[in-house]
């Protein structure tokens, strides 16, 4: 592991002049992070603990709900509002990892935390355009069955790996940033970039810009929503396909949904025109059938992962069976 220094930050403020040195990097839970450093793939010259940043869960006047950036994944989960109101960010995060990795992990690492494609974490033997721009993706050729169908270009084809993220992206999850030049919000769906030419750039962040906190909109018919993720052991592992959804019926009628993908391409994945399929129509299997088959049709498979294409549209008919099937 290469040397480094360590500062905790005593407030954002702190954070931000902290964070503004060249090779600094925030710290949450670290659960990814020092993993990376481990393996020498980043190098932090510094490390600034933003664990003593906000950890609040508000209760906003207009119905939403603003999450403090260094809530911890656990406490998000638990929280009364999200259980209730939100249950399929709750289940995404208890579907997301071990108790000990979520006891640690913070809201705002789990947004950043980078993939866990093979030949990413291989230094020694692999090309990896996102951590050696211009070096070649051995993932492209090589044995992909975990990687994206989705969005993927020559030069990447790795996925995002938080089951978090896809219900923030499902319902419609807006991310509070600050840096030296001041605040400003961004869309979760807009945050992370599909990899086109430049992988290794993953997200519209600044160099020092620090995720404050997450704000979940009101959404009246978000408590009818659940998260359904497929893979190849029930314990700790990163998801296949997974799918998070909410719906809004109107007799058996669709009236609004949300729905987003998992496991499929470098970010999180809203699945607009399906929504778009959806709205105004019967709640069938066969209109769930379609909308899935409009939002995959652009898919596009790898020498081993063909079967993810036919699996997310099961998985999302599924999905949306089962909040159908829900009662109001």
């Amino acid at each position: 592991m290469t040397p480094f220094t360590y500062a905790r930050a005593r407030d954002a403020g702190d954070a931000l002049r902290l964070g503004g040195a060249a090779g600094a990097k925030y710290l949450g839970g670290g659960t990814n992070l020092v993993d990376l450093m481990r393996e020498t793939i980043e190098r932090p010259g510094t490390l600034v603990d933003v664990t003593g940043l906000s950890s609040e869960i508000e209760e906003l006047d207009d119905g939403s709900l603003l999450i403090g950036g260094a809530t911890r994944n656990t406490a998000l989960a638990a929280h009364r509002a999200v259980r209730t109101r939100y249950p399929v960010l709750s289940r995404a995060i208890i579907a997301g990892a071990s108790a000990q990795i979520r006891n640690m992990a913070t809201v705002g690492g789990n947004i950043l935390q980078r993939t866990r494609c093979t030949y990413f974490y291989d230094d020694e033997g692999s090309r990896c355009n996102k951590r050696n721009p211009g070096q070649g993706c051995d993932a492209a050729e090589g044995f992909n069955r975990i990687h994206a169908i989705l969005g993927a270009s020559q030069s990447c084809v790795a996925t995002h790996p938080s089951d978090m993220c896809v219900a923030l992206a499902s319902l419609g999850a807006v991310v509070h940033l600050r840096s030296a030049q001041g605040e400003r919000t961004v869309e979760l769906t807009e945050l992370h970039r599909l990899p086109e030419d430049h992988p290794e750039i993953e997200t519209l962040l600044a160099p020092g810009e620090l995720i404050t906190a997450i704000e979940l909109p009101a959404l009246a018919f978000s408590a009818r929503s659940t998260y359904r993720k497929v893979r190849d052991r029930s314990s700790y592992a990163f998801a296949l396909i997974s799918v998070a959804g909410a719906i809004e019926l109107d007799g058996d009628t669709v009236k609004d949904v949300r729905i987003a993908l998992g496991g499929v391409a470098h970010k999180p994945w809203r699945a607009w025109k399906a929504e778009a399929a959806l709205k105004g129509q019967p709640a069938t299997p066969e209109n769930f059938r379609a909308a899935a088959e409009a939002e995959l049709a652009d898919a596009r498979a790898l020498r081993d992962n063909g079967f993810k294409i036919e699996l997310a549209k099961r998985t999302m008919v599924a999905t949306l069976t089962e909040l159908t099937e829900m009662k109001a």
